[in-house]
């Protein structure tokens, strides 16, 4: 099977759970929608595990189904766990399909050289957290948008099928601050850890660069944002605006900076 088969299937295997819920407007999923689930996560982590399989590739299409399978493994997990995270599965997996046909698409563009990596612990830690933390504000930033169109739904007094299976705003914002907080505390860890390795490989504490400076930022927004619900109860659309900032951040400063490389310097 080719890259790019491989990567079509993968993408494909995630729009049937994602149009699932739509067709029912039941309270609880049912177990159709468990299996759609699992072939949707099967999908890119089949397409990771093969891609992978030779090295670290370095590429915009390998970034973007790290990401693509570490947010649908999230997204699979919060939705055993929390009772209403299921319903974001539209938002959620469609957006991931969006990202899927972007990586498929640039699978056959000019890519940076595929790197194989010595991974030592200090290394495959740092990836790791930075990978998480980037599934946990992808996942945020879902339930912000759920937060958006539920209250412009509210108040047009225009529901439609799909606010009709999202999580109410109440429950959409509960998930968007616990997701925030997660998020927060890995990516804080990733953040050291990225120092220690830095610290290993060059001997200098950190080293400033594009990404170092997007990461941190998105850190600050996001601490500022759990900080502001903590003392004034900020929420709504503003406390989903902050989570979208977060999100274009950590956008920037990981599969932003492979699009810089792999597109505009190419």
């Amino acid at each position: 099977m080719t890259t790019v088969t491989l990567s079509l299937a993968a993408t494909i295997a995630m729009l049937p759970a994602a149009v699932r819920p739509l067709r029912r407007n039941d309270a609880r999923p049912d177990l159709l929608f468990w299996c759609l689930l699992a072939v949707a996560v099967l999908g890119p982590v089949a397409d990771v595990a093969v891609e992978l399989s030779t090295g670290w590739h370095t590429g915009l299409s390998a970034t973007l189904w790290v990401t693509v399978a570490a947010s649908a493994v999230l997204f699979t997990g919060l939705a055993l766990i929390v009772r209403e995270a299921w319903r974001l599965a539209p938002l959620m997996l469609g957006y991931l399909v969006i990202l899927g046909v972007i990586a498929t698409a640039w699978t056959l563009a000019p890519a940076s050289a595929r790197v194989s990596i010595p991974v030592g612990a200090w290394l495959f830690a740092h990836i790791v957290l930075s990978v998480g933390a980037y599934a946990f504000a992808t996942a945020a930033a879902v339930a912000g948008v759920s937060v958006f169109l539920q209250e412009r739904a509210l108040k047009a007094k225009r529901p439609n099928r799909l606010t009709a299976i999202l999580p109410s705003v109440a429950d959409s914002e509960r998930l968007q601050i616990g997701l925030l907080t997660a998020a927060c505390i890995v990516l804080g860890v990733d953040i050291l850890s990225g120092m220690a390795v830095e610290l290993v490989t060059s001997g200098q504490l950190m080293r400033f660069s594009h990404k170092t400076l997007l990461t941190m930022l998105a850190f600050l927004v996001i601490a500022g944002l759990l900080i502001l619900h903590n003392r004034t109860g900020v929420r709504g659309r503003r406390a989903a605006r902050l989570a979208l900032l977060a999100y274009l951040l950590l956008t920037l400063g990981y599969p932003g900076v492979k699009f810089v490389t792999d597109v505009l310097m190419a």
